[in-house]
């Protein structure tokens, strides 16, 4: 039997938690996957077992493993990371059910652009004083700005996987 966490405030994980994405390029034929290496967060569990909290991503932290390639997903073409340094995630409500699943929503903003967000996780309990939340939510980049599309060669949304550590703080 798993323990729910206890109400209060809880602090991200850095070192136990990830945000990864992926995208199709190349029509298709290819996946680029990159990683932000700059995330911070924290959150509340109201005694009802319900939460809120806030992602806070660093733009410029992305890493796909190509030099040339992260230095243009961070000009004006996708993130504009220099005018935009932040990714936001604000979580309004999570809500967990018994069977090891939650359902997350909230605001995502990118390059200042804000649109709602909805998506299920899976949360995972670790004593009272942690809780895990995984979850992969796919997002249009045309909805926050990002159009650039040379050849037509970016296909599909753009994936993000979750994997979040939150730990009580205090």
């Amino acid at each position: 039997m798993t323990t729910a966490p206890a109400p209060g405030r809880f602090t991200l994980d850095t070192a136990k938690s990830s945000v990864r994405f992926h995208n199709k390029t190349f029509w298709g034929l290819a996946t680029v996957h990159g990683t932000f290496g700059s995330v911070r967060g924290s959150g509340e569990v109201a005694a009802d077992g319900t939460g809120h909290g806030t992602l806070v991503i660093g733009a410029a932290s992305l890493d796909t493993k190509n030099k040339k390639r992260d230095t243009h997903l961070r000009s004006k073409d996708f993130f504009l990371a220099d005018d935009f340094p932040e990714i936001t995630f604000e979580a309004t409500q999570i809500t967990p059910s018994d069977d090891g699943t939650a359902q997350v929503d909230g605001e995502l903003t990118v390059r200042g652009t804000s649109r709602k967000l909805s998506f299920p996780a899976r949360h995972e309990s670790q004593g009272t004083d942690a809780v895990v939340l995984r979850g992969t939510v796919e997002i249009s980049r045309a909805d926050y700005g990002m159009t650039w599309n040379q050849l037509g060669m970016l296909g599909g949304a753009a994936s993000i996987e979750l994997e979040l550590r939150f730990t009580a703080a205090g």
